[in-house]
């Protein structure tokens, strides 16, 4: 027993001595101090608890003998009397109150990756600890996706139009008077809960019903895409419905992840009706039309970016939404007709009409803007050079298309068939076509016109007339 105790009180020095040097301590014995733990309530009661007990056992020795359900008790007792071991020598339990005691002395702001506990602790966000966030360093370890935008963002600087501005109140001014139609449309409209969430202050705050009277469609191309800026609540479902009414599809759900590095806290503007803290924002995303990434590489570029903005939270009061979404939408849409709803001053960008009651000038002119677009049918496009086309992320082959493929090249060979009407020119594999029959292959393998046929020209079993 003696020997089983020594061990135990080596692994605990051990264990002290490890935690010292972790926590930048040069006496271990200082680190109940460190750990903030409450033991010397503890020792107290244990001392008056052994105390007693021994005091009862003596008593109850001296006059009565010991039951025997007591002695394997008994003579632990009398061990550790004997081996000089006393229930002191033993650490007493240590109670953390917070989570601190884990965060001195490493090089990770939680080396347990208790996120939640610490926001609780701290009111740090968990998102805050999420690593190359930004657009200057995202793309270090990716540098074919790194080369990829940097050569798109050059296509897109040397493409696009000089910035236009033009201030309307947008209750009134008729859209159609733009005499244009647009590839992208952005909507940022006033919501009353940035004021109540933000301390975002607008002259006027609208609501989704007027929101959605918005004359979106006379606006909008053939094939187009919108993003609207729904806020975080009753926003996702009235701005699915905004997307209805305006002839659009909902497709993509932009989510903003809202970071507080700069100001780490709890959030003391809570809504009413909350249950958890809000650090976050929607941007609902819509299409108009038929549009095939598939097909279409000439309109958009899919899979470039991803549907996450991770920023920091603005100030108090400040009604800016973070810029990444203008690189997301251009990015992604070649077209160059790019409308702002609700655009103010700080929003005003190259590329983009910003039309709002929040700018302080205007410099539109309707025919001068349609003319950066009539030089030729593509010239509402920014193009897409040799190395972009090289670099983009492509879509998958169609499942019809490998379907075929797989079936023309399973006949064996090279599985390159007659015309029809033809032979088979020989070879095993080359599947002719005509009369069902094939040179060199099975019978049956082969179709006039196209058409299936199966052995002695009957039709297989469990096909459909309609799939014939």
């Amino acid at each position: 027993m003696g020997d089983r105790l020594k061990e135990m009180r080596q692994r605990s020095q051990k264990r002290k001595e490890l935690l010292a040097q972790v926590y930048g301590i040069e006496n271990p014995n200082n680190l109940k101090s460190v750990l903030k733990t409450h033991d010397e309530i503890k020792v107290p009661e244990k001392k008056e608890k052994l105390s007693s007990f021994q005091g009862g056992t003596a008593a109850s020795s001296s006059t009565t003998p010991v039951p025997s359900a007591f002695s394997p008790l008994d003579q632990k007792t009398t061990r550790e009397r004997d081996s000089g071991q006393t229930a002191e020598d033993f650490e007493p339990d240590e109670i953390y109150t917070d989570s601190s005691a884990f965060l001195k002395g490493t090089q990770s702001a939680n080396p347990h990756n208790d996120y939640c506990q610490h926001f609780v602790d701290t009111g740090e966000r968990p998102q805050n600890f999420i690593r190359d966030v930004g657009l200057a360093n995202r793309f270090e370890e990716y540098p074919k996706l790194r080369e990829l935008i940097r050569l798109k963002d050059e296509l897109i600087a040397k493409t696009s139009t000089p910035p236009m501005y033009l201030q309307a109140d947008l209750e009134t001014f008729d859209l159609r008077d733009l005499n244009c139609e647009f590839d992208v449309i952005l909507v940022e409209p006033p919501l009353e809960e940035y004021q109540r969430t933000q301390g975002a202050v607008f002259d006027k705050y609208w609501d989704w019903d007027e929101i959605e009277s918005l004359d979106i469609p006379s606006v909008a191309a053939q094939r187009s895409f919108l993003w609207i800026w729904c806020g975080n609540a009753e926003g996702l479902e009235r701005g699915r419905a905004c997307l209805k009414r305006w002839g659009f599809r909902r497709c993509e759900d932009i989510c903003w992840i809202k970071t507080n590095i700069k100001n780490p806290g709890h959030n003391k503007n809570l809504e009413p009706n909350a249950i958890l803290q809000r650090s976050k924002e929607h941007c609902l995303m819509g299409i108009k039309g038929t549009v095939k990434r598939s097909t279409d590489g000439d309109f958009i570029h899919a899979n470039v970016d991803i549907d996450l903005i991770i920023e920091e939270e603005p100030q108090y009061g400040t009604k800016d939404k973070p810029v990444e979404i203008f690189h997301i939408i251009e990015h992604f849409c070649l077209g160059r007709r790019r409308l702002h709803l609700f655009g103010r001053d700080t929003t005003i960008r190259p590329g983009w009409l910003s039309v709002g009651p929040g700018l302080t000038s205007s410099n539109f002119d309707a025919e001068a803007y349609a003319n950066f677009f009539d030089t030729n049918p593509e010239a509402h496009l920014t193009g897409c050079t040799e190395e972009v086309e090289r670099l983009r992320p492509k879509s998958p082959t169609p499942k019809s298309k490998q379907s075929s493929s797989n079936e023309r090249g399973a006949r064996g060979g090279r599985g390159r068939g007659a015309a029809s009407g033809g032979m088979g020119m020989g070879g095993p594999g080359r599947g002719g076509m005509r009369s069902g029959m094939s040179r060199g292959g099975p019978p049956g393998r082969g179709a006039p016109s196209g058409r299936f046929r199966g052995r002695g020209g009957f039709k297989p079993r469990g096909m459909r007339d309609d799939m014939r």
